[in-house]
């Protein structure tokens, strides 16, 4: 695209360009260069919009992070429907087959861009931690409506879902796991808090 051309909204643009390379060749491939071709908009673009290429990643995978909310909120409306271990196996499919697991690959491979992440994220990895927490939200909501036992700790559950889910879901270069393989997973870890008519 030739400068001087309006992008219908520039950083949205660059940021499903940075997801597209993202997705489909790595974190390694993820350059400012590569981004604006991606985007088919002259290199300058970016650098008016962000004031280096790190500030631009940071924004991207916070940007990311802010799309957990709404899938964290219709997971808590899920609460009392369905089987717990059905809409965990959901939610946890739909979050690992999101861009989620190549922004963790990204903010592992680039120390640049964990030093800025640290400035507004200071503790843990953004996109695992808010997932932990729209799971231990909804553990809760279910404990709290008798379908989880009472003793439950949600918050050593929710994030040995989210370890055990990324390793499953780690290996870009195969298949996805199956649906089965996740519910599977799931059922196991929380096996011992469900109440046997709900799970």
């Amino acid at each position: 695209m030739p400068t001087g051309v309006a992008l219908r909204d520039p950083r949205e643009q660059l940021f499903e360009a940075a997801e597209r390379i993202l997705l489909r060749d790595g974190p390694s491939a993820l350059t400012s260069r590569a981004v604006t071709a991606e985007a088919g908009c002259a290199k300058g673009v970016l650098h008016r919009h962000f004031a280096d290429f790190d500030a631009f990643l940071a924004e991207f995978v916070m940007e990311r992070v802010g799309r957990i909310a709404p899938q964290a909120a219709a997971l808590r409306d899920a609460a009392g429907t369905g089987t717990v271990a059905g809409n965990v196996t959901d939610a946890l499919t739909a979050l690992f087959e999101s861009v989620a697991v190549a922004v963790v690959a990204l903010i592992t491979f680039r120390d640049e861009l964990r030093a800025r992440l640290r400035d507004t994220w200071p503790a843990g990895v953004p996109v695992l931690t808010e997932a932990v927490t729209m799971i231990a939200g909804y553990l809760a909501a279910e404990r709290d409506l008798g379908r989880i036992a009472a003793g439950a700790d949600v918050d050593v559950l929710a994030p040995t879902l989210i370890g055990t889910a990324h390793l499953l879901f780690a290996d870009r270069t195969g298949p996805p796991p199956q649906t089965a393989a996740v519910h599977r997973m799931v059922s196991s870890v929380l096996a011992g808090t469900l109440q046997a008519a709900k799970r």
